[in-house]
């Protein structure tokens, strides 16, 4: 019988998968769990929003960062260390009985949450080779749509057996057990064990960094001179403005504006994190096909009309499902697309680096829109203007990628 041998860029996307999985089930499942809290911890919907965004602070201040030293110390000391920080936030998030204590334990959680998205992809894009990394990226995507839905699915289940501090410490022990799997499992590159990347026939003729020193050779400098950089970023920063005004927000307006049970309303979540995964594994392989930018143009075109239909026409239960629904099928390739642009356009050297700078535009998105819409629906009570917004800031995100030229795959 023939001997069956798995190239370890699977194994290096098992664990990635499992990394985001918890991560993403914490980062987008905080709109299913905050309801919950408001009561117990005495909270506005504004203050449920500087929880977060002390998540999103932290995460967006310590990015850049982080895939600076991914690129220079390697993946597998970053993403096990920032496991270890990540289970600590969300057990202490768990434990909290005031604001002060929910931001502190979730500006935690954002820290270790910094190792949870740039270096991994990053990561994932130097052991696939050009071709394959929509496929690659578009499996890993998967990971943060079944997060959502499963914490959809079992949250109701936890806050009727027990509490909602449970999802949070079950959440963090998952990621606490991912310290062993990313130390034992996690190499840096293809270049470490003697291989090629999956898809490619030989080995890369260099090795990757730690050894490249890339900001003493001005890699990064060139990188943020151009105005390349800056209109990705910037349409990231709009569609991501769109996509959370929405996806946070959606079981709050399900239930206390339209009236929705709350066993009802959290099924938001299930339909958004299964039409997620659907869009990943449709969009990102495409994306390898017909180009990274057509499939952005063509997901953010799609994020703004549906963001104008919910403002519109989501007032009953099953418009606002499908609405959901094809919002999310975009929503989860628009992260992964975005962040493959950095391997198409730029050197191999400073994919982390860029990746890393552009979460900075999706972490100050974020922020922005729950403190705005946070506070637009304490003062009006409802989210007419606040979903207004969110689809002029689609409709911009779609104008910047339109500036963007089409590239093949960068030489890596």
């Amino acid at each position: 019988m023939p001997r069956v041998t798995i190239h370890w860029a699977w194994v290096i996307l098992a664990v990635c998968f499992a990394d985001v999985f918890i991560n993403f089930a914490a980062r987008l499942g905080y709109g299913l769990v905050l309801p919950q809290m408001l009561g117990p911890l005495e909270l506005s919907r504004t203050s449920g929003g500087t929880i977060y965004n002390s998540y999103l602070f932290v995460y967006l201040i310590f990015t850049p960062l982080a895939g600076y030293l991914n690129d220079r110390v390697g993946s597998r000391a970053i993403l096990t260390l920032c496991s270890l920080i990540l289970g600590l936030g969300l057990v202490g998030l768990g434990a909290a009985h005031s604001l002060g204590w929910a931001s502190a334990a979730f500006g935690l959680a954002g820290l270790g949450a910094t190792g949870m998205w740039a270096p991994l992809i990053a990561l994932v894009q130097r052991w696939f080779a050009p071709r394959r990394r929509g496929l690659a990226l578009g499996i890993l995507s998967t990971s943060y749509g079944l997060g959502l839905a499963c914490l959809g699915m079992v949250f109701p289940l936890i806050v009727a057996s027990l509490s909602w501090r449970w999802a949070w410490w079950i959440l963090g022990g998952a990621a606490l057990v991912m310290v062993l799997f990313n130390g034992l499992f996690v190499r840096s590159s293809p270049e470490a064990l003697g291989v090629a990347p999956w898809g490619r026939r030989q080995p890369y003729e260099t090795a990757l960094p730690p050894t490249v020193p890339t900001w003493e050779k001005g890699l990064v400098r060139a990188v943020l001179k151009g105005r390349l950089f800056w209109l990705v970023g910037f349409s990231y920063y709009c569609v991501v403005y769109a996509a959370y005004g929405i996806t946070t927000f959606m079981v709050d307006y399900a239930q206390h504006s339209l009236g929705i049970p709350m066993a009802q309303a959290s099924q938001l979540a299930t339909v958004h994190g299964l039409a997620q995964v659907a869009g990943v594994l449709v969009l990102l392989p495409l994306s390898d096909r017909w180009g990274r930018r057509n499939m952005i143009l063509v997901a953010n075109g799609l994020v703004a009309a549906v963001v104008l239909g919910i403002l519109l026409w989501g007032v009953t239960w099953g418009a606002l499902v499908a609405l959901v629904g094809v919002l999310a099928f975009c929503f989860g390739a628009i992260f992964p697309m975005y962040g493959a642009c950095a391997g198409d356009y730029f050197p191999r050297p400073v994919m982390g680096t860029v990746v890393g700078m552009w979460t900075v535009f999706n972490g100050l998105a974020a922020v922005t829109v729950h403190w705005v819409a946070g506070a637009l629906r304490d003062s009006t009570g409802g989210y007419d203007i606040s979903f207004a917004i969110d689809a002029v800031m689609a409709a911009l995100g779609l104008a910047l990628m339109l500036l963007v030229p089409n590239h093949r795959a960068h030489g890596s």
